[in-house]
Formats: C-alpha cells, structure tokens, sequence
C-alpha cells in the first residue's frame, strides 16, 4: 500500500539505502531481465541482517544486496535460480551452529528464514515493483503482504509500522532512505557527499556558483546548479530530510533556510563559528522567523571532536547528523 505518511526514522527496523534495491529490482525487469527478491523474514539469535533486509538475484546470477554476512546467500542464490525459472515463491530455513558461526559471519550461532520470490504473476508482480519504485521515488513508504507458503504478492491493506512475519504471512514495509541537502559544493562537501553517500543516505548537493558546482568534483552525486530557493521548493522535505549549509554566504545558506525552518526536517545545521551564527540568527529573526523557530538550527555544525581538516569536519558534521537521526540528540 502506498501511504502519504512517511515512517518514523528511528524505527529500529529502517535500514539505510535497501529502498535502492526496490528500484534497481524495476529497472533490471523493465529492461528484460528475469529475478527473484529474497526476503529476510524472520531470525533467531545472531543475525547480521535485520527482518526485512533484500537481495536481488537475476537470472544471470548477477545480484544486488543481502540477506546474511554472507553465510547464507549461495544456497539462497541457487534457490533464486530454480525459482526464477518455475514462478512462484519459496521459504528456506537455515541454522548455524556457535562453532562454525564466526567464519561464515555470524558472531555467534543463529537461525535465519528467507523467503525467495520470483517477480511474475504468480510471485512478485512486475506491476507491484513498478508501483514501489515510483512511490520511493516520491518519497512514500510502501507496503506489501508476502504470502510464505505459497501465493502472489498483494498491496498491504493498511501500512504497519515495520516489516513482520505475522502467521503465515510476511507484511514487508520500505520507507524510502533518508536524505541530507547540502547547500554548497565546497571542499567539506565533497567528503561530506560521499561518507554520507556511503553511510546509506540519498545525498543532494546544491550550489548557484559554477566554480564549485562541477561533476568531476561530486562523481556520482546528485549536483544541482542552481539556488537553493528555486531547488528545495519542488523537493519533498519531511521529517526523514536533513539540511546542511555550509557555503558561509548568507546570500545561498539564508535562502535555503527561509526554505526549510517551517518544515518537520530532523535536522537543521550551518556551518561557521559562534558569531556568525549569531549574526545568522539576528538576520532571520529580522526576516519574521521566531526564535522558537530558528533554535531548530544547530550552529556551528558538527560536534567537537576537534576537527581542523576539511574531512574531519565533514566526519563531525555526519556524525552530529546520525546522532539526530537516532534521536541521540534533540
């Protein structure tokens, strides 16, 4: 089911960037691919990979995401295979015991349940994969009960609040992967980007200067050219969006914040010392914004961890950010 309210991020469930897989499952269907999605629904003791974790398997063996440390995932490749050929769905169980656990990465025994299913009609249908991976793109969790023993794929009739096996079905839920806006394509930046990237969030970057604002710079990142203003006003930003503005220019970093102080962002941050913070604040309360408002900013951006470098303040700055996204800190 696709809902219009998007999922609390510090459910413990979330996992970071598997809302990709939804969409790399719809793009290798569409373009003429056959696969299967794996399913982890249910574990026992030492798992390394929650409930509701994704692997993609397609018919070429090429694969995308994981179901375990790898312990589990040939079998449930072979699995994918057959079932890619027949349709259909399938639940394969697994045990480890505690003194084997450790090499095939699990830190000590533990059970794991996947359930293996073909996107056809009878499994997976394509339509269904089609329609999440539009939703995601909108920034809409979506929602779907997997029969286990048998039976194709169905919307969920109303969204739960986590992905759960409940009987002899499995209600899976993916929110879409929390986004951090950068304002300003700057040195700090481009370490920021990319750890941030690689820590599982949808990563945007923003900047009207041309100087700053160059592909080569941000190689595989979101780079827009353009003003925060014009940008973030055709952006969903919801309580799963972060903004971080660290041009040091009021001109750019005010203009994205008249943008974003009425809205539920988890987290709200500016870099530059203590006064010109102040001088921040002072600018926006003179623009109407109250101090209630304008408290939500954290300024300067980062914790102290006595960074100097443009790359440990990218790491300060990320982590003050998943601090708030865990709710370690208001």
């Amino acid at each position: 089911m696709i809902s219009d309210q998007p999922i609390n991020h510090l459910d413990s469930n979330m996992m970071l960037a598997d809302d990709a897989l939804l969409t790399k499952a719809a793009d290798w269907h569409s373009a003429g691919h056959r696969l299967a999605l794996a399913f982890v629904i249910h574990t026992w003791g030492s798992s390394p990979r929650q409930v509701g974790s994704l692997m993609l398997v397609r018919e070429d063996s090429q694969i995308a995401g994981s179901v375990s440390g790898g312990c589990v995932e040939g079998a449930v490749i072979n699995a994918a295979l057959e079932i890619i050929k027949t349709g259909g769905s399938q639940r394969l169980d697994f045990g480890v015991a505690d003194a084997t656990a450790w090499e095939v990465g699990l830190s000590c025994g533990g059970k794991i349940s996947v359930l293996v299913m073909a996107v056809s009609e009878t499994g997976f249908a394509p339509v269904l994969l089609a329609d999440a991976a539009k939703s995601l793109a909108h920034r809409l969790p979506v929602g779907f009960c997997l029969p286990v023993h048998g039976g194709p794929a169905r919307q969920a009739a109303s969204l739960p609040a986590a992905s759960a096996l409940v009987d002899d079905e499995f209600w899976f839920v993916q929110a879409p992967r929390p986004q951090i806006i950068i304002i300003g394509a700057v040195h700090i930046s481009q370490h920021l980007a990319s750890m941030a990237t690689q820590s599982g969030f949808d990563v945007t970057v923003i900047d009207p200067r041309r100087t700053f604002a160059t592909a080569d710079r941000f190689s595989g990142i979101k780079l827009v050219f353009d003003w925060p203003d014009r940008v973030l006003g055709e952006m969903a930003l919801d309580q799963e969006t972060a903004l971080v503005a660290l041009t040091h220019d009021p001109k750019i970093d005010d203009a994205a914040l008249h943008l974003v102080l009425g809205k539920p962002l988890f987290h709200i941050a500016c870099l530059g010392s203590r006064r010109t913070h102040a001088a921040r604040l002072e600018r926006l309360a003179a623009a109407g914004f109250d101090a209630d408002v304008t408290a939500k900013i954290k300024g300067p951006a980062g914790l102290d961890i006595g960074a100097k470098t443009p790359a440990e303040i990218a790491i300060s700055v990320l982590a003050e950010l998943v601090a708030a996204f865990r709710g370690k800190i208001a």
